[in-house]
Parts: structure tokens; sequence; C-alpha cells
């Protein structure tokens, strides 16, 4: 199966969120690119810009903007200034335009599911993190590409795999592991307990309780290792469509219950960019700050519910250690529950 970064293009493009828009749309131009992803400090993909986004998805965002894209597409030809001088504003950035939050795949990501991504997403691209960081974009082209390429497929291997592994039993093993259950268990010594002092039972509470904290640090390890799993995990994997359904089926439950609103995903802060700053402070840029399952769910509310005046809410449910843990996105239906 053909994975990610058998196909993805390695040389990307990439902007910062203050990239001035005419910087941006210059790049496209010179690279022979529709889009390019913008990144943070820390190299990960936070938003897309399009020429779409440059140029405006409708008429009246396309009126306030195409007065600096016709004027570098001029190539030097002077523009009537009336018009240039009734439509130029503040120059715009990155993260004024950019679409988020951003579908992304890891390097081991197939073929096939990627194409099911950008069908599902209705988008053209989709950025490849390894750590968080990207590392390649795969587009439409590069799939086709793929495809194309992509040899006749072998023919079936014969079966006996398992007839072989069961032929090789070493019968020598049984034999040796009767003979040590036959031989006779040594003899057991009484204890003598005639000279215990009370040193030896406060070393033995000593030892108990250097147990108890070397038992809370391995809890303690376990923990973090599994939310660093969960993680990935949900960075990593996918909402299908049967996923989606079957979380639009649990919230209309909820709502037969007298609920007034339904948790569509609990994910631990790091799944965000921020750690959950944004979301605990309640910005209004949030939700380009989620990545994976997270950021897939986000975009399915905005495109299917959302004109359907159904709200989605993000709340960081508990604060270890005084920082945001748990997150959960929230499908609201009734107005005053909403925020």
């Amino acid at each position: 199966m053909t994975k990610a970064r058998e196909i993805m293009t390695c040389d990307v493009v990439s902007v910062r969120p203050d990239t001035p828009t005419r910087r941006i749309a210059r790049l496209l131009l010179d690279n022979g690119i529709s889009a390019v992803p913008v990144v943070d400090d820390k190299g990960a993909p936070i938003g897309m810009v399009s020429e779409g986004d440059l140029i405006g998805r409708d008429d009246s965002s396309r009126e306030a903007r195409r007065d600096w894209w016709l004027d570098l597409l001029a190539e030097g030809e002077a523009l009537n200034p009336d018009f240039l001088a009734s439509v130029r504003g503040k120059e715009r950035v990155a993260r004024d335009v950019m679409s988020g939050p951003v579908v992304s795949v890891d390097e081991n990501t197939d073929a096939a599911e990627i194409t099911r991504l950008l069908q599902s997403y209705r988008i053209k691209r989709v950025p490849v993190v390894r750590d968080g960081r990207i590392v390649g974009i795969v587009s439409r082209a590069d799939l086709l590409r793929a495809f194309a390429e992509q040899p006749a497929p072998a023919a079936p291997q014969k079966e006996g795999l398992l007839a072989g592994v069961l032929a090789g039993i070493d019968e020598r093993f049984v034999h040796r592991r009767h003979a040590e259950q036959q031989k006779p268990a040594p003899p057991r010594s009484e204890p003598d307990d005639g000279g215990l002092q009370a040193a030896d039972f406060q070393k033995l509470a000593a030892d108990f309780e250097r147990k108890e904290v070397e038992h809370r640090e391995e809890a303690r390890r376990v923990a973090a290792e599994q939310r660093r799993r969960r993680v990935a995990q949900l960075v990593n994997d996918h909402i299908s469509d049967e996923g989606w359904r079957a979380m639009v089926q649990r919230a209309r439950r909820a709502a037969e219950n007298g609920e007034k609103e339904f948790m569509l995903l609990q994910f631990p802060s790091q799944v965000c960019s921020d750690g959950g700053r944004a979301i605990n402070a309640t910005e209004p840029d949030w939700p380009a700050t989620l990545r994976g399952d997270a950021a897939e769910i986000y975009l399915r509310w905005e495109r299917y519910l959302k004109p359907r005046r159904f709200h989605l809410a993000a709340r960081v449910l508990d604060f270890p250690n005084g920082v945001p843990g748990d997150v959960g996105l929230f499908l609201v239906w009734e107005s005053d529950a909403a925020r």
C-alpha cells in the first residue's frame, strides 16, 4: 500500500501567520502552486492560504481584495488610480485570510485514506506531519501520479504458513516441562523470629513506603505514556463518514432524553497546537488550534450543522496541576446554552 511519505512533496513552501498577503501571492506565482500552509513557531500547520482565500470566494470579498492582486498581475502596467485608491485598505496577513483548522496526515497514512479525506472535506491537499512539524504535502496531483505508477497486484501467496509453524514445535520442550514438574519441592525451613528487633519492623515499614512511592511514580509514568499515545492517535487518526453519523445519532438520542448538548469528543489539551490556551481563554480563534479528530469534527460541523443553527463549543474539563487537562467538544442545540 502506497504511503504518504512515498508520494509527498518534500520541498514545501510555507508562510508564517504574519506574512503579508501580497508576499503570499508572489510566492504562489513564482512557485506555480495554488496554496501554501501557514505554520507556527514550531513548524506545525495551523492553516492554509489558497488563491481562493486571497482573491475572495464571494463578490464582496473579491471586490475588497482584488486591487493588489490585479496590481501584482499587471506587471508594471498602470491601473486606474481612482479604483485602487477606493478599494485599497490595510494590508492583510496570512492569519486574516487562512482557512483553518487543518486536516493533516502522518507519513504512514496510505494513499486510499488520503483520497477519502480529500473527498470528505472537499480539499485539494493535506500537510504531512512528523512529531507535529510539517515535513511534506500531498496534493491531488501527487495522488494521481501515484495511482498512475502503481504496478499490477501480485498473485496471492499460497497458504500453508500455519501448518509449517505447527510442524516446528519441539516435543523436547514438552518432555522437559513434564520432568520439571515431577521434581520434589525443596524442604521448607521454619522461620526463626526469636531475634527480631524494632529496627527490623522500621525497615519493613520504610521499604513499604519506598515501594508505594515507586508505584505512584510508575503509575504517573504509565498515565503520561497513555496520554501521549492518545494525543498521537487523535492527531493522526481521521473521522470516517460512518463515525460522524454515529456521533450525530448519539447526539439525537441525548436530545430525546432532554439534554441541551452532547459531547462529541473528549481529548487531551495537547491535541491543540497551543496546549488548550486559546480554548481556556475563550479566544475567538480557538478553532485554528485544533488538530486531528478535533479539527475534522469542527470542519464537519461547520459544513453540515452550522447552517442548520447548531452550535459547537469547546471547554476545558479539568486542570491537573493548574494547567488545562482534557478538553470537551460539545454539539449544542439550545441557543441559551451555547458559548
